[in-house]
């Protein structure tokens, strides 16, 4: 029988944080960065890498969402809903812990 985890669910006062089998490492023969963990490769897009540089331990999803509005001059409401989506899908494969 297998035992089931308990998803965690991104909240507005959540730190994420890439856990320590995951690592961001540019790779210069495709010139993009990969997001590495066991056995998979993930190639995020510009925005993607942008919310996972902010995925210190520390800066609360709040936080990365008002900076990520600053950086893109956008309001904090129409980032808010991309990045705790984003934070969500990858936290739930594992890729990003709370």
């Amino acid at each position: 029988m297998m035992a089931l985890r308990e998803r965690s669910i991104i909240s507005p006062d959540a730190t994420p944080s890439l856990p320590g089998h995951v690592r961001i490492q540019y790779d210069p023969v495709r010139r993009a960065w990969a997001v590495l963990s066991p056995e998979k490769v993930f190639w995020p897009n510009e925005v993607s890498l942008d919310i996972l540089r902010h995925c210190d331990g520390q800066t609360t999803v709040a936080g990365i969402i008002s900076a990520l509005a600053l950086e893109y001059d956008a309001a904090e409401e129409d980032v808010a809903a991309d990045v705790t989506a984003f934070l969500q899908e990858w936290t739930d494969k594992l890729l990003v812990k709370t």
